[in-house]
């Protein structure tokens, strides 16, 4: 290979990835127009497996809903072929419906006269084992461990009787695979013994497996808490941040997350903006953090919804581990785990909302708390907005793709295209303003697009806009 050869392939090598065009795929739940949403069925909490052949949701009245892919058996090859394919191969992602439980019920606590709502606040996957499915669900107090297995029904003329003379309901005469979902606990104790509880005074806000498969944390708003997935009678506290005086108290975690390789390290974030990871090996209360990441705040910019809209709301580790994102009220953010002088790409959500800082206040929607996801090969980020509206950006060094796509059947309906590579200069944002606010579209702040998974291996998003799942690829 020549020099000429050799420097054009280095140029290709280092051209970003062209913007993607995103398709409607799937909805689950579409409500017809002057339907009336029960608020038990907004869906509160969204999750791909490992393999993203299963798809889990979670909502509002305590129900954990499964999705199984179908495309994938279909295609004539193994699962290894199919991860070995190219990822920027566009496929369309076909899912089924396959099993629904009640996760969880609602409570009160008679000793704190506090009622607990059944509402899903998140779902994690957990590694499979002998054909069944594994997961984690949550409400504000109490942690399940779940197992969904298949039952096979035997036929009637397996067992050498003739089906003729089958009394009773004609589907009993015939074979089919039942889904039963139940409370499991790998040691196989006693029902009492796979609900983890009684550990957290405040809401739970996250929890998250360790890549060891064994055990896995949650936290409140002062405390994160380390389980053994077999033992549930027990945690040990691994953060507080708890001041002695409560009129001390300055900042809350927010969300916490494992590293998905290193099992001794883990990142939690706080109501400041901040982000800390710790190593598990350096004690056994790990309220010294190894690294601390913020952004240092720029002079005169300092105003009373600094602090309200600088809260992390969800951070998510990259595949590989070696980069973070993080979802405060306005921006998206990514760090870099080596670089702790502040985040290596800024991503302006929503920045026409910054003048209506007072009525977002007033209604409480600055207090919205949107989630984050990166796609399996790192490239791009993906959060929602109001109006059912989600932003993708691409997050490779020279890319300025920024996409707004909308939760229906039209994606790109409302599609505004804003060309600024993403940065935190000050006229990459007025035209952005610009360029949203005379687009003409009105905003609705009632419906917002607060949940959202990247498929783990392909360009594919699954969304949630009140009790409807949409699903989108590229």
């Amino acid at each position: 290979m020549n020099g000429g050869d050799e420097g054009a392939e280095s140029a290709a090598q280092a051209s970003p990835p062209q913007p993607l065009e995103w398709k409607f795929s799937q909805v689950f739940g579409e409500r017809t127009a002057g339907e009336e949403v029960q608020e038990v069925d907004i869906i509160s909490a969204i999750e791909f497996d490992k393999t993203g052949d299963h798809l889990a949701t979670g909502d509002r009245g305590g129900r954990v809903v499964l999705f199984e892919r179908t495309d994938t058996k279909d295609h004539g090859g193994s699962r290894r072929d199919l991860e070995r394919m190219d990822y920027s191969t566009s496929r369309h992602p076909e899912f089924r419906y396959k099993t629904e439980f009640q996760s969880h019920e609602p409570e009160f606590d008679y000793l704190k006269s506090l009622e607990i709502e059944e509402k899903i606040n998140k779902i994690r996957w957990c590694q499979t084992a002998n054909g069944a499915l594994f997961l984690l669900s949550t409400n504000d107090k109490t942690i399940k461990f779940w197992k969904v297995q298949e039952k096979k029904v035997k036929k009637i003329a397996d067992m050498n009787v003739d089906p003729s003379k089958a009394v009773g309901n004609g589907n009993v005469a015939s074979s089919s695979n039942n889904v039963s979902p139940k409370p499991y606990l790998a040691n196989g104790g006693s029902p009492s013994k796979e609900v983890y509880a009684h550990a957290h005074d405040y809401h739970i806000n996250s929890i998250s497996n360790n890549s060891d498969g064994e055990t896995f944390i949650s936290a409140d708003d002062l405390r994160i808490n380390l389980w053994n997935l077999e033992i549930s009678n027990q945690s040990f506290n691994i953060v507080d941040v708890k001041p002695a005086n409560m009129e001390d108290l300055t900042e809350v975690i927010t969300s916490a997350e494992f590293h998905p390789t290193h099992c001794n390290m883990l990142a939690y974030s706080s109501s400041k903006g901040s982000i800390r990871l710790i190593d598990l090996r350096q004690s056994a209360l790990c309220d010294s953090h190894a690294i601390l990441f913020e952004e240092q705040e720029a002079p005169g910019s300092r105003s009373f919804f600094t602090e309200i809209i600088a809260s992390i709301s969800d951070i998510k580790f990259a595949k590989d581990g070696r980069h973070i994102l993080s979802r405060d009220y306005m921006t998206l953010k990514l760090w870099d785990i080596n670089m702790d002088s502040g985040p290596v790409a800024t991503f302006q959500v929503h920045e026409y909302l910054r003048p209506k800082l007072c009525d977002l206040y007033e209604n409480d929607s600055i207090f919205d708390k949107f989630e984050c996801c990166l796609s399996g090969d790192g490239l791009r980020v993906a959060t929602g907005s109001y109006s059912n509206l989600f932003r993708v950006f691409g997050c490779a060094p020279g890319s300025t793709e920024a996409t707004t796509l909308e939760a229906s059947k039209n994606p790109m309906r409302r599609q505004v295209q804003t060309p600024s590579r993403p940065s935190r200069s000050l006229s990459s944002i007025t035209r952005v303003v610009r360029r949203v606010d005379t687009n003409g579209n009105s905003f609705d702040f009632t419906t917002k697009l607060l949940h959202l998974a990247w498929h783990p291996t392909e360009n594919s998003i699954a969304c949630a806009a009140a009790n409807s799942l949409y699903m989108y690829y590229a």
